[in-house]
């Protein structure tokens, strides 16, 4: 069948839209999915890509209000794909249909690591519940990443938009049964929202592991520094202090935290010796995280146009492009 055919008997969208929420709300979410991916299918081979995306939007939409992540965010997730292929442009519509779907992913109170349960029954439970974490953080950065890159190719900054990275960021921090804060903070340095990751990291302090607390920190600035956002990470470190006098955890005066106050200084003035010496003279702390190693040879070659000896180093940017 031709591609003109197809386009000329396909029934208005909305019929589609009506008949599958009715299927949906019967129950057969699994079947209902299927259908979702057949029929948005055949708009996209007709190239009515808008149509298409409506059917996508309101069958993940739909999904996920019934609890189905996984059928909701392939759905989310073809709906990204979608837009590619129509090569749709990066603007306000879209990202508020991104929003929505964003916001109907389940926020479920994780239950604590270490807790002293002897039931087997209460243990499994722990395990499952868990297990169900780690699911909707999958299925949510799945869809997410995908955005990120659309974004980036269609318009947004080269990065990717600010605010998508911001909603992974906060979902993999509030969600995530296990907290990877390297991961998060790459998201978080390019939200454009450095009061919003200052909350966070003194959220953080609240809650991690002593000794922790000041290397979340120190990574988060040099992050922000190898990108060359001066600015940011000033604000954030000032905002940290700020935060830290009016709230329980005190900000720690590690020999980390005193490096990062000096390094902020350093860099405002054409002082590549002083950089060298203070990398020296705190190279004990600076080791605590290999990755702290890399970010300042990359702020030695923003700054100070000092290139690295070993062409593998970088690698900071380079995956996270691949992680999109």
């Amino acid at each position: 069948m031709s591609r003109e055919r197809i386009k000329r008997e396909l029934p208005p969208v909305q019929e589609h839209i009506d008949k599958l929420r009715k299927v949906v709300e019967e129950g057969n979410y699994y079947g209902a999915l299927q259908m979702y991916k057949s029929i948005s299918a055949r708009y996209v081979t007709a190239q009515r890509f808008s149509e298409a995306l409506d059917i996508l939007f309101s069958g993940a939409c739909i999904e996920l209000e019934h609890g189905l992540v996984n059928c909701g965010a392939d759905l989310a997730i073809l709906f990204v794909d979608t837009l590619v292929k129509a090569k749709s442009p990066c603007n306000d519509e879209t990202l508020d249909r991104i929003r929505s779907m964003y916001k109907l992913f389940p926020r479920v109170p994780v239950p604590p690591h270490l807790v002293d349960v002897s039931d087997d029954e209460d243990v499994q439970n722990i395990q499952e519940s868990l297990g169900e974490a780690r699911s909707r953080v999958d299925y949510l950065t799945s869809f997410l990443r995908a955005a990120i890159k659309w974004s980036a190719e269609f318009g947004g900054p080269s990065t990717g938009y600010p605010e998508l990275h911001a909603m992974l960021g906060d979902y993999l921090y509030t969600e995530c049964p296990e907290l990877d804060m390297v991961r998060i903070s790459r998201h978080f340095v390019r939200a454009e929202d450095p009061e919003k990751f200052a909350s966070m990291l003194i959220n953080f302090m609240g809650r991690c592991y002593p000794g922790e607390d000041d290397l979340a920190i120190a990574r988060a600035v040099l992050m922000y520094l190898s990108m060359g956002n001066m600015k940011d990470a000033n604000f954030m470190m000032d905002e940290i202090k700020r935060q830290a006098e009016t709230k329980n955890p005190e900000l720690s005066e590690s020999d980390l935290i005193q490096f990062i106050s000096y390094l902020l200084e350093t860099l405002q003035r054409d002082a590549l010796p002083l950089f060298n010496m203070l990398r020296v003279k705190f190279k004990s702390s600076i080791d605590r995280e290999p990755l702290l190693n890399e970010l300042l040879d990359e702020i030695a070659e923003r700054f100070y146009g000092v290139q690295r000896k070993n062409p593998l180093q970088g690698m900071f940017g380079d995956i996270f492009k691949m992680m999109g």
